[in-house]
């Protein structure tokens, strides 16, 4: 077996290049399809609940439960939709989907809360939508009990404790700060992998791979030669869609550039590597993209805790979640966009990194050697 040589690697770096540019599709697909993503994720996942509808059955009709009513509409977190005559209007309301919260007030609600006794004030929810509905009645407790307090100062409707709270790392408790941040590990493991899950494929189906077996080339040369393109185009979108995050959606950026591109260099390596390893045992350009969409976009998308906290997940998803290299990444996009943590929080994140990109070299160049002496 030759030795490395830095020429030859240099060659096929060279030669990927060529194919790259001679193929524009991979570059729409490695420039494009990541901002593409940011910007369609980035609008069209939210987890913010703000603007509830509601209809309001008011039995009662007195200063009191006027004053409650407003109290839900200046929250800012209710639209009130409705004012019905009778329970079942509202419940059509409810079954229709045009109003997600209810507002019942009882006949005697001003007369129980100015004699001491505590009237009964229902609401009523759409739990077709469980975590819209646990939302809505947080926000609707707290808000009457926030009005009892503060309009009556009768703490029976209300606990006498003054909670307050401040929020570190997304003071507005925007969904999109946990998104984006969170889209530069899922996108840029799609990309990378889809990208060079078609090179070795690419080459058995063009039949060069026989002209590239006879070369004096060593594996490992040919693996780091194709991948180099790739590693540039990497670096160059997770830049991207940073910015893209930053301008775009006004997400804060509190960390180190500098530590958030290192550890990002070594993700893509190994996410590259994935790719060439799917490449390498498909040997064939569709079965390879639909391979690398089945154990890249599926797992860094439900199981990295992008999209569902790994927590509340099953155990057996929660120890499968262990071998899914974007669950770190993750933490490290997270932490370096929001929290501004450095290379001390994130020492085990970045050895994990580390330890992915070396299985993924090893990984591609073992496969491609067994497609080679085959």
């Amino acid at each position: 077996m030759s030795r490395l040589s830095a020429r030859r690697f240099r060659a096929m770096a060279r030669k990927e290049v060529i194919q790259l540019r001679r193929d524009p599709r991979s570059l729409i697909l490695a420039f494009l399809l990541p901002i593409a993503l940011t910007v369609l994720f980035g609008y069209a996942i939210s987890f913010d609940v703000d603007d509830i509808r509601f209809a309001v059955l008011d039995r009662d009709a007195s200063a009191d439960s006027r004053a409650l009513l407003d109290a839900f509409r200046s929250s800012g977190y209710f639209t009130l939709e409705d004012r019905v005559p009778d329970r079942r209007s509202g419940e059509r309301l409810l079954e229709a989907g045009r109003v997600r919260l209810l507002l019942v007030v009882p006949p005697d609600f001003s007369r129980g809360l100015h004699t001491g006794v505590p009237p009964a004030l229902q609401v009523l929810l759409d739990g077709s939508d469980a975590n819209t509905a646990t939302i809505a009645q947080a926000y609707a407790e707290g808000i009457v009990r926030g009005w009892a307090l503060r309009a009556l100062g009768d703490p029976r409707l209300g606990v006498p404790l003054e909670v307050r709270s401040r929020i570190w790392y997304n003071e507005e408790l925007s969904s999109r700060n946990m998104i984006v941040p969170g889209l530069v590990a899922v996108v840029m493991m799609i990309i990378a992998a889809m990208l060079t899950s078609l090179t070795i494929a690419r080459e058995w189906e063009r039949g060069t791979m026989e002209q590239l077996a006879a070369t004096p080339v060593h594996r490992l040369e040919v693996v780091l030669g194709k991948m180099a393109p790739y590693f540039a185009i990497g670096l160059v979108d997770v830049a991207l869609v940073s910015v893209v995050g930053v301008a775009l959606f006004g997400v804060p950026f509190r960390g180190s550039v500098v530590l958030l591109a290192l550890l990002s260099a070594a993700f893509i390596v190994g996410a590259l590597g994935l790719g060439m390893f799917i490449s390498a045992v498909a040997r064939s350009q569709l079965l390879a993209t639909q391979l690398a969409l089945i154990l890249t976009f599926l797992p860094a998308f439900l199981l990295s805790g992008f999209m569902f906290a790994i927590d509340v997940m099953p155990a057996p998803l929660r120890a499968f979640s262990y071998l899914i290299p974007a669950r770190y990444f993750l933490v490290v996009t997270r932490g370096i966009f929001l929290k501004g943590v450095g290379a001390d929080v994130l020492a085990v994140q970045g050895l994990l990194m580390l330890a992915f990109a070396a299985l993924g070299l090893a990984a591609a160049t073992r496969a491609f050697r067994k497609q080679i002496e085959s």
